[in-house]
């Protein structure tokens, strides 16, 4: 699970690498939402959308590593 961060972004619950990014840029996503899939500790984990909106930046790509609390997909 993702963490809410500040203005709607949504963060990096954990170290890790991007598997997958599943949405884009100005796509609208329902509650729930699959958004991207990071992989750490050997386990993939799905950042889920806290709530329905529209994506307004994303900040990783597929292959990236990103830090504990870094922000992944910026939303509405």
């Amino acid at each position: 699970d993702a963490a809410q961060g500040q203005h709607g972004g949504l963060t990096a619950p954990m170290n890790g690498s991007i598997v997958r990014v599943l949405v884009e840029v100005g796509q609208t996503v329902e509650a729930g939402a699959q958004l991207v899939v990071l992989e750490a500790m050997k386990m993939e984990h799905s950042i889920r959308a806290a709530s329905a909106g529209v994506i307004n930046a994303l900040y990783c790509r597929e292959g990236e590593m990103v830090n504990e609390g870094a922000v992944l997909v910026e939303m509405d």
